[in-house]
């Protein structure tokens, strides 16, 4: 057993349980790719593979999708543990070592009533925000149906508050999640974080100053700080806190570390909602999907990278790929693909980072079908702390304008992507016919999906041009 505590993997080994959960989410809908994810002697190296192949499979075939993701969930949860207690158990309150209460801070701002973006230096709204949007669209960077759902919520400032809803942030403090903005807009939101005081501290300064109202866990100690939760080892009390608040509750997963703990938060996150669903049928979760995973893109992003491709000089691409063997500058999609495979996953980011977002992707599919209102929507590419300080992954983002893909700063891709979750809260969407369709709804990919190339024969020249941009 593993020496950690709170939700675990069921032995030391994350590539284990990873083959494990995929090979078991592959089993109905692809028999073969099942027993060849079991038969992978060298899973860090050509994992790639076997997620592609898990988005493929269920193309074209809803209830292949469908089980993809209930039989990947199904066996995760079934493996990871909370202690010595079978997760699910452990979460319904049979390991319950910590109540907490709610502490309340209310913000003294006034709320924002108008839509704004940041972006280079400047807060975007009215006409300004309209006119970046279609160039946005127009350069390929997000979908026409992502702009269309920031105008609509930019004609309905009334939305912005979220009146009647808590949103619950796990991982409060991410870059990429929505908090900042929601309190802006005087939502009223759940902060949950680590029980570490420079955190809460931060957490703390920001409700003070917001217009919004924020909840936070709190517990009775003789000294020090008193807020905080950790979702890992303070599971079953955390869930029995929420259940006890009033309102429907939104629970937006934001949670992010290094490595195995990712998939740890995103079990603990995804056994967690999966609680409060059961018992609270009104519950609604949010998800941000990375653009560096794997996705079916429809026709009109195939068009767009196709077009691009043909526009490029072969004079640079054909030497550049017949020296290296046909691995550089490779065309994206096949022409006329519907839907075309944007294969993004960064073989840098790992597969326990590619396992925690398919989780969540999972999740999203299962519940959106049994009627539970869903937000999961792709952002762009954007430069977090925890992408950057990745050298490889730097020096690539740096170069990756070159190759038509635009890298966000985090306070614009934070405040876009809670205004998609606003629309999706109030003016809902449609259900598609595939899973996949649904995940293209609303995308802001940042360019990925309409690129010419295939995101990673292109990324090793990325990064060469972009070390002189960062040096300089």
């Amino acid at each position: 057993m593993s020496a950690l505590e709170g939700v675990t993997f069921p032995s030391d080994s994350s590539t284990s349980a990873a083959r494990t959960v995929m090979a078991d989410a592959l089993r109905k809908a692809d028999p073969v790719g099942a027993r060849a994810i079991e038969n992978e002697t060298n899973w860090r190296r050509n994992y790639l593979a076997h997620f592609r192949r898990s988005v493929e499979a269920g193309v074209g075939e809803a209830a292949a999708a469908h089980s993809i993701a209930a039989e990947g969930l199904r066996s995760a949860h079934d493996l990871m543990r909370f202690d010595d207690l079978p997760l699910d158990e452990a979460v319904r309150g049979s390991a319950l070592k910590q109540a907490f209460h709610t502490r309340t801070v209310e913000g003294t701002a006034e709320a924002e009533t108008e839509l704004t973006i940041p972006y280079r230096g400047e807060r975007l709204g009215g006409a300004a925000l309209v006119g970046q949007l279609e160039t946005w669209v127009a350069a390929g960077v997000i979908t026409r149906s992502a702009a269309d759902a920031v105008r609509t919520v930019q004609d309905n400032p009334q939305w912005l508050r979220l009146e009647g809803d808590t949103v619950v942030v796990l991982g409060a403090g991410a870059e990429m999640g929505p908090l900042r903005a929601l309190l802006r807009w005087g939502a009223q939101v759940v902060a949950l974080d680590l029980p570490r005081a420079d955190v809460q501290e931060r957490l703390r300064a920001l409700a003070t100053e917001s217009a919004g109202r924020t909840l936070v866990p709190a517990r009775i100690l003789t000294n020090g700080d008193d807020t905080g939760a950790d979702l890992l080892t303070e599971l079953p009390g955390i869930a029995h806190w929420l259940g006890g608040l009033d309102g429907r509750l939104v629970v937006g997963n934001y949670c992010y570390a290094d490595g195995a703990t990712h998939v740890r938060l995103s079990m603990a996150a995804d056994a967690l909602v999966e609680h409060l669903v059961d018992e609270r049928d009104d519950t609604a979760l949010a998800f941000l999907a990375t653009p560096t995973d794997t996705f079916a893109v429809p026709a009109e992003e195939v068009r767009f990278s196709n077009e691009l491709y043909s526009s490029r000089s072969r004079l640079v691409r054909t030497p550049l790929r017949l020296a290296s063997g046909g691995r550089l500058l490779q065309r994206h999609y096949p022409p006329g693909a519907d839907p075309g495979i944007c294969d993004a996953l960064v073989p840098q980011q790992g597969p326990n980072y590619a396992l925690a977002k398919r989780i969540q992707r999972w999740r999203a599919t299962t519940s959106r079908a049994a009627g539970t209102t869903v937000s999961l929507n792709v952002a762009p590419a954007t430069r977090t702390r925890s992408v950057v300080k990745n050298k490889a992954l730097a020096a690539a983002y740096a170069g990756s304008h070159r190759f038509g893909v635009e890298i966000f700063d985090p306070a614009t891709s934070n405040t876009l992507m809670a205004a998609l979750l606003v629309h999706d809260l109030r003016a809902g969407a449609a259900a598609q016919a595939e899973p996949w369709q649904d995940e293209a709804v609303n995308a802001a990919h940042g360019g990925l999906w309409t690129a010419a190339y295939d995101p990673r024969s292109a990324l090793g020249l990325a990064a060469v041009l972009g070390i002189g941009a960062l040096r300089g």
